[in-house]
């Protein structure tokens, strides 16, 4: 089945939210819904009431970021047991801006993917090189942040599913994504390393960094799904993409 994630990021306030998962959970069909899984991230404040809306429209919940530390004198931090409590089934870890504006380096990722495993969430891993480079070198790059950031769950023992998130950072908030190409062969290389890993089964790849509507059909066979930021404000959009993978899962059916 096709994944795809969306991240609010900072861009909605508080009610513009709940109106935003509503237009979602009412736009989105049965055949739609049926054929993706899907799985929203708002911003904190947000995350009861955004999952009640979204659990009745069969969406799942997730949170942007988490606390490594499960409790203590951590300012401002939110621990991955109360993301649990409140509903969510993932959380998100390592992406490009928590990276590049807060500090958060391969050990904290690591940290946090442990964290979310030991709540039983499904980190949603955000990988991606820096600069522009071949696919090739990309791809061993990837793979190589990947293995970074299982250090700290493989020393404790944790597996649990996973989402994993290509996300080139050049690419991130581009007027187009990565070439196809370069997306699909990174993809099948991450896509070969998680299924080597026994104790995290049932994980995923999905391509994020500008995708929107038109590019799931292009990477289709290569990349499980996509994690949508701006390109999915739009509820049409969505409904758009979510559009392309029932007709994927239909032509799946009769091939």
């Amino acid at each position: 089945m096709t994944v795809i994630g969306v991240s609010l990021k900072l861009y909605f306030g508080y009610r513009q939210t709940l109106q935003w998962c509503d237009e979602v959970s009412t736009v989105l069909t049965d055949r739609q819904r049926a054929a993706a899984e899907l799985f929203v991230l708002p911003s904190y404040p947000a995350l009861p009431e955004a999952g009640r809306v979204l659990a009745a429209a069969g969406i799942g919940l997730g949170a942007q970021d988490l606390s490594a530390d499960d409790a203590g004198a951590q300012t401002g931090e939110v621990g991955g047991d109360m993301l649990a409590e409140v509903g969510c089934r993932y959380v998100e870890v390592g992406h490009a801006e928590r990276r590049r504006l807060f500090g958060e380096d391969e050990n904290v990722v690591a940290a946090k993917t442990a964290a979310a495993l030991r709540h039983g969430l499904v980190p949603v891993l955000c990988l991606g090189e820096i600069e522009k480079q071949t696919s090739q070198t990309a791809a061993a790059e990837c793979v190589r942040q990947l293995d970074s950031a299982l250090q700290a769950a493989r020393a404790a023992d944790l597996g649990g599913r996973l989402v994993v998130a290509y996300e080139p950072h050049w690419a991130i908030g581009a007027p187009v994504p990565a070439p196809v190409d370069h997306i699909t062969t990174v993809c099948s290389a991450l896509g070969g390393a998680i299924g080597r890993l026994p104790e995290h089964p049932q994980s995923v790849v999905i391509y994020g960094g500008s995708a929107g509507p038109g590019l799931l059909s292009r990477i289709a066979g290569h990349v499980d799904g996509l994690f949508l930021g701006r390109f999915a404000h739009d509820p049409a959009a969505l409904a758009a993409v979510m559009d392309e993978a029932a007709e994927l899962s239909e032509q799946d059916v009769t091939a």
